[in-house]
């Protein structure tokens, strides 16, 4: 069970490491671009050894507000993140599909993500998108598709994939169909919920409509081997206690439904 770093936001990814350890997660996922200490390879292997936690994935700069991050030139991204992920001893890169405006990165995005594995050693773990609404005098607009090749990844060639929950809850998918399709590539879970607003909402699994607890218990069911981590929001949080329960929350309904007892 791991903690990304963005659940704490807008505290520091040195919060997150310290929200981690407090709660007893057993690694974080680093999300890059959270804060400067996030791209600084030294300063989180420090954090690791401080509080004994291991970090299971980075995730690469590919949001649109980390779109400047390391540079503007993909594949740099990709393989600065595969760098840290190898000192940091992570087996995993989240990276999401090409914008569409992104046409040259998207035309050779899966040879390269298999390219990039293959020289690495590190699997990059494709994750799932949505086509992105709009509202207008309460009615949902149909969506627009922004990722190319697609934003459903289960589609695709990947050799690895990630399952985010609210994303699949925005595009109206069924999560358990999407494992099902991802079969054993999916290595990698954003422990999370959503209503299906237009909204990426982030909640606190349990709190949503995607039925999150059949989710993990398929999950179980099916013998994933992956890594499950909690991404969700908390920038609405009152308090730092407020932000503790909703983290504690997360991690208790997780490991209820995946069946794990801690020893």
């Amino acid at each position: 069970m791991g903690l990304s770093t963005i659940s704490v936001f807008p505290e520091s990814t040195a919060a997150g490491f310290g929200y981690a350890a407090e709660l007893g997660y057993d690694s974080v996922e680093v999300m890059v671009g959270m804060d400067r200490l996030a791209q600084q390879a030294s300063a989180l292997a420090q954090l690791v050894d401080h509080h004994q936690m291991p970090v299971s994935a980075v995730h690469a700069p590919c949001l649109l507000w980390t779109q400047r991050v390391w540079g503007t030139e993909p594949w740099g991204k990709l393989e600065r993140s595969a760098k840290l992920a190898q000192v940091l001893g992570a087996p995993s890169v989240v990276v999401h599909p090409p914008f569409r405006w992104q046409k040259e990165y998207a035309a050779g995005f899966a040879g390269g993500i298999a390219r990039l594995e293959d020289e690495t050693g590190i699997d990059f773990c494709v994750e799932n998108m949505y086509p992105w609404r709009a509202t207008a005098r309460g009615r949902d607009l149909r969506g627009m598709e922004m990722y190319l090749p697609h934003w459903d990844t289960s589609l695709g060639p990947y050799a690895h994939t990630t399952i985010d929950v609210s994303h699949a809850a925005i595009a109206g998918d069924d999560v358990i169909a999407m494992a099902e399709r991802m079969g054993s590539r999916l290595q990698h879970i954003h422990l999370t919920d959503g209503t299906g607003s237009a909204k990426d909402e982030h909640l606190v699994p349990g709190r949503g409509h995607m039925q999150v607890d059949a989710f993990l218990r398929h999950l179980v069911a099916t013998g994933f081997d992956g890594n499950v981590v909690v991404e969700i929001t908390t920038r609405k949080a009152d308090s730092r206690e407020e932000r503790l329960a909703d983290l504690r929350e997360s991690l208790e309904f997780a490991r209820e439904h995946l069946g794990l007892v801690r020893t």
